[in-house]
């Protein structure tokens, strides 16, 4: 069922949770705000919020190196302590986000990092599409809107489906692990080199190499 966006945003105020996380939550429920929240609460995902403004200023910076050297990954991811940090859990969580980065390519972490005329831009363009689609123009607006979320699960880190579980996003992933773990976790930054960039060259798929690899 499609889900009222002031139902997500009176979710998210409730439990903390990610705002795909509550939609997602939304439409289990069937638009049921009592409902959705234990949704949340039984994934493990409310109870993550409240760890969720706890300083992480501890963690570990990843490389992950596709085979080859063709791409490569640095990753700063964070949590509460250096115990944590050390651990194998904590250390294999965050090379899965680094190899997630290296197939997805991602250029940033979350959506309030996109400068906003970036975005404005790409609404100017996916106006005029739905326009030369034929639609009406009073519902343009909200057609845009929409595909503008699109956008951000294309190119926001948070917001794309993981690569071993497309089923669940990265913040739904980092909910999940801090849930388990105890303790905040962020992923404060990344940088991805691809060999040749911005060089013109045969056109490869990336995607489909890192994931034969996941799959060995």
């Amino acid at each position: 069922m499609a889900v009222n966006a002031s139902a997500v945003k009176e979710l998210r105020e409730k439990t903390g949770a990610g705002m795909l996380d509550c939609k997602k939550a939304l439409e289990e429920a069937n638009g049921d705000l009592t409902k959705a929240v234990e949704v949340l609460r039984e994934k493990g995902l409310a109870a993550a919020a409240n760890k969720a403004g706890r300083i992480a200023t501890e963690g570990v910076v990843e490389s992950y190196i596709h085979a080859g050297g063709r791409i490569g990954v640095l990753v700063e991811v964070n949590c509460e302590t250096d115990f944590v940090a050390k651990t194998d859990q904590f250390k294999d969580f965050v090379r899965d986000i680094a190899m997630h980065i290296a197939a997805s390519n991602p250029r940033y972490v979350r959506r309030e990092e996109v400068p906003q005329e970036e975005i404005e831009k790409e609404k100017e363009i996916l106006k005029a599409q739905a326009l030369n689609e034929g639609k009406p123009e009073k519902i343009v607006e909200k057609m845009v809107e929409g595909r503008i979320g699109k956008y951000y699960e294309e190119f926001c880190l948070l917001e794309q489906s993981f690569i071993k579980d497309p089923d669940k996003t990265i913040s739904t992933l980092i909910n999940e692990k801090i849930s388990t773990i105890g303790e905040n976790i962020s992923v404060r930054r990344f940088v991805r080199f691809e060999l040749g960039e911005g060089l013109e060259k045969k056109e490869d798929n990336f995607y489909e190499e890192v994931m034969s690899q996941v799959k060995q």
